[in-house]
């Protein structure tokens, strides 16, 4: 491994531990903001963060602005509809489960690579999948039902949306100037989540140190430096190498939530959340060799 990858993969395994550490404060937060406000605001303060962070370099790159703007409609999108549900799901769900659920996210990653060259999925990604897929059901399905929580249920909806942002920064972070793509997709997503947040919520909400820290560390911390660090890291590694190293977040949210939320899974639930992660190792990893993708 070259010292350019190992840095930006150490990069990425850092911002792994954090984003996972933000699944409590997100939850915490969510007991007095409303959704798409609270999203609002986060991205508001990380768009004004990465604009302070980078107005000495996006005159530098104004040339590429064109094909910049283009891939950050696409970005943004898909990393505005990944908020949407898993923001959403949270309020109804635990942090653990939804780290855990949105961890399934790294499982899709090959198939939507595949999807885009047109080649089939290997074996090991299709075994992988159906033991994430068992994991799943054992943590969110209640024994003896097969009717999944509403916060559950949206929770999974974000895995899709965050699979594809995962590709398409792998596909663009070489293809653009990334401190361009990161503002955009990022501001994107602020104004997706204020105009719902007009014209779906209230745009009030009780003002104190907790929400002001909730919104300043998951927009500064765990948005305009991560998301940066991801879309220049991502240049210099692949989306599944990118997707196994974010299989690290629902651990860390799993322990933050222990020590900070008291929260509990069940046997079962450590059991489905145990093989959701091996689920994913088997999709990222490919023990039995097979034909690659390009874009993973």
């Amino acid at each position: 491994m070259n010292s350019a990858r190992l840095r930006a993969e150490l990069a990425l395994a850092a911002v792994t531990v954090i984003w996972g550490w933000s699944f409590v404060i997100v939850k915490k937060a969510l007991e007095d903001l409303p959704t798409f406000l609270f999203l609002a605001l986060r991205f508001g303060v990380a768009s004004f963060t990465l604009v302070l962070l980078f107005r000495g370099r996006l005159g530098q790159h104004s040339h590429r602005w064109k094909e910049t703007l283009r891939a950050g409609l696409v970005t943004g999108l898909c990393l505005a509809s990944g908020y949407f549900f898993q923001t959403a799901g949270l309020r109804y769900t635990t942090a653990s489960k939804s780290a855990f659920l949105t961890g399934l996210t790294m499982a899709v990653v090959p198939f939507l690579a595949a999807a885009v060259s047109r080649k089939p999925p290997q074996l090991s990604e299709l075994f992988g999948v159906a033991v994430a897929v068992t994991g799943m059901a054992l943590l969110t399905l209640p024994p003896g039902t097969f009717s999944m929580a509403w916060g559950d249920t949206l929770t999974l909806g974000c895995t899709v949306a965050f699979a594809a942002h995962v590709v398409a920064v792998g596909y663009w972070s070489s293809r653009t100037a990334w401190e361009l793509l990161t503002l955009t997709q990022i501001f994107l997503t602020g104004l997706l989540s204020f105009v719902l947040a007009w014209g779906l919520e209230p745009m009030e909400a009780p003002w104190n140190l907790r929400i002001a820290g909730a919104v300043l560390f998951t927009g500064v911390l765990a948005t305009a430096i991560p998301f940066s660090v991801q879309c220049w890291a991502q240049s210099f590694t692949t989306p599944t190498r990118t997707a196994l190293i974010f299989a690290l977040e629902p651990v860390t949210a799993a322990v933050a939530a222990y020590f900070w939320a008291g929260e509990r899974l069940s046997v079962r639930g450590w059991l489905g959340a145990t093989l959701i992660l091996c689920g994913v190792l088997l999709v990222e990893l490919k023990p039995w060799r097979g034909r690659s993708h390009p874009l993973a």
